[in-house]
């Protein structure tokens, strides 16, 4: 009897072998643009489980993103100062989306170097999925919307040419940090938990979990109903949920919670062997109850699939907690973490 199984559902990865003249446009971008979770030809440290998993500190992470969103931040207030000028909408666009695509290739690259120092998790058992050889183009268009959509939609609604960088809300920005990812977390997790709890809506969820070791380019790996929600319905839900709630949410500061989030989605699709929190000031806060995710979390979702699902945040595990959907860590148990020897997340 023939096969039902759908041959685009094979995750197979073999291209990056092949000769190059069976290559065709979408692979010589992907290598052109070298953002690969692994080079092929350096070795990948392999730990068993109850190996000491190493920390990174939460102030590692915040100091990497404050650092590489506020860079564009100052480049911009410069050409203001020597200028008298400000950009046009259409200038913006370009220059932020170029600012959030060079922010993207710098921490896969990142990412990438920090797999091949400290390995992955469940190493042991699975080496990391590749781009699949059927998904080559979708998970290149995936990847190129992600980043061209979030700029044009924050200028599209944010932007005011009268009002430079330095014009931010200074007052509210630790706020606005701070709470975004919690409650861009709440539309998520129940967007997600439904998609797989509804027979009819997990067709639109199934592509994403055809993946159990997942890698950073494989973050939006989706069908397009997905697609949308993940790049702009959920950020565009939880800009205007913070407008409702009296936040200034304004243009600079959107920038900012965005690059919090695009670090936390594509290390939560690492599947580093590193005990690492998505970055927000009140990690620390989080911690205390219990409630702060880490890599490990996202990667045993995967792991798991489909109905009666766990972890179904992604940028915290306080929903999770809330309705009882955590699962136990296995390689980041507290007991396995090693504290004394942590690890930075390298700005240069």
């Amino acid at each position: 009897m023939a096969s039902s199984r759908n041959p685009m559902d094979d995750m197979k990865s073999t291209w990056r072998t092949w000769d190059r003249d069976q290559w065709k446009l979408p692979h010589k971008i992907f290598e052109r643009i070298n953002v690969y979770h692994i080079e092929l030809n350096r070795d990948v440290p392999i730990h068993p489980k109850e190996d000491k998993i190493p920390y990174v500190s939460d102030w590692s992470l915040n100091r990497w993103v404050l650092v590489t969103s506020g860079v564009p931040l100052l480049a911009h207030q410069l050409f203001i100062y020597l200028t008298g000028y400000n950009f046009h909408p259409i200038i913006a666009s370009f220059y932020y989306y170029q600012a959030s695509r060079l922010f993207t290739t710098r921490e896969l690259r990142t990412l990438r170097e920090l797999g091949h120092s400290h390995g992955f998790l469940d190493g042991d058992k699975h080496e990391r999925d590749g781009v699949p050889d059927v998904g080559v183009s979708k998970a290149l268009i995936s990847v190129m919307l992600a980043g061209l959509v979030r700029p044009l939609m924050t200028v599209w609604l944010t932007y005011d040419a009268n009002k430079a960088p330095g014009s931010l809300n200074w007052a509210w920005l630790l706020v606005e940090i701070s709470l975004y990812g919690i409650i861009l977390d709440f539309w998520f997790y129940w967007y997600h938990r439904v998609m797989h709890n509804v027979n009819g809506l997990w067709k639109f969820h199934r592509t994403h979990h055809l993946t159990k070791h997942p890698n950073p380019l494989l973050t939006i790996y989706a069908d397009s109903g997905q697609e949308f929600f993940d790049i702009a319905g959920i950020p565009l839900i939880t800009w205007f949920t913070m407008k409702l709630m009296g936040m200034p949410m304004g243009f600079y500061e959107w920038h900012i919670c965005q690059m919090y989030v695009i670090l936390a989605e594509l290390a939560g699709h690492s599947g580093l062997r590193l005990h690492a929190s998505p970055p927000n000031p009140v990690t620390w806060l989080m911690r205390m109850f219990d409630a702060e995710l880490v890599i490990e979390d996202h990667d045993l979702h995967h792991r798991r699939g489909w109905k009666k699902s766990h972890n179904y945040g992604k940028q915290t595990r306080v929903w999770d907690r809330v309705f009882g959907t955590c699962s136990p860590r296995i390689e980041s148990v507290e007991a396995n973490i090693d504290y004394d020897n942590p690890v930075s997340m390298p700005i240069l």
